[in-house]
């Protein structure tokens, strides 16, 4: 006699609440770390586990198929001669970017220190400050209408973000940020880490950084002008 074989029981708290819903989705331990990662663009699974530092292969793996089981991220083949596959955010995967803006947000004074064990990325930085470059540089609200490309170089690396109309991230389904130098930035801002920190924190706008030097903003475009302030 054949036995039919059963899917696991997806795990749920089994409550008729938005936040509940989410969370058996997202409250899953690195699902979220996973969402940061493919707001950079589509990732090879290689890529995700090397920035990943900690989580287990068999732990990425199944993480990757509940969230292509949610509908928050797709597998595909890329075209050769690359011939690899990659992970992508779906749209609605995509619109998780305000949750792990907030919850960055939220955890950033938990940053005063860097143990001895962290591990760090440059790149993880650029959800926070992509939250501090959201809003008006100053006053008049000069960054409002500022839109482009900003390289970000830090001692532990380069990243860049995408800034649209206003000063936000622009959700046309493009990465919202990319490790590594930008191809044609139109601002490029050097500081530290700890001066990153404070900006996704909210401890620091980027006038005040420009203005007391702990930021340097490079760049002739419309963009970088409206970060120095001109």
């Amino acid at each position: 006699m054949s036995r039919l074989r059963r899917m696991p029981r997806r795990r749920s708290y089994d409550q008729y609440c938005a936040a509940a819903r989410a969370l058996d989705s997202v409250g899953d331990r690195w699902t979220l770390l996973i969402v940061r990662e493919l707001l950079a663009g589509p990732r090879r699974y290689t890529d995700l586990h090397a920035d990943l530092p900690g989580v287990s292969t068999d732990v990425l793996a199944s993480r990757l198929k509940d969230m292509e089981r949610d509908g928050l991220a797709t597998r595909r083949r890329l075209p050769p001669p690359a011939a690899a596959y990659v992970y992508a955010l779906t749209e609605r995967g995509r619109q998780l970017l305000p949750v792990l803006a907030a919850l960055a947000e939220w955890g950033a004074p938990a940053l005063d220190e860097r143990l001895p064990t962290d591990a760090v990325r440059a790149h993880w930085f650029a959800v926070p400050l992509l939250r501090a470059l959201s809003g008006p540089l100053d006053a008049a609200g000069a960054l409002d209408t500022a839109e482009g490309v900003v390289e970000v170089r830090l001692d532990e690396g380069v990243f860049h973000v995408r800034l649209g109309n206003g000063g936000a991230a622009p959700d046309d389904g493009r990465p919202v940020y990319g490790d590594g130098p930008a191809p044609r930035p139109d601002a490029c801002l050097a500081l530290d880490a700890d001066t990153c920190r404070a900006l996704g924190a909210g401890a620091l706008t980027v006038a005040d950084g420009v203005r007391d030097g702990r930021i340097e903003v490079t760049g002739e475009g419309a963009l970088a002008k409206v970060l120095r302030g001109e």
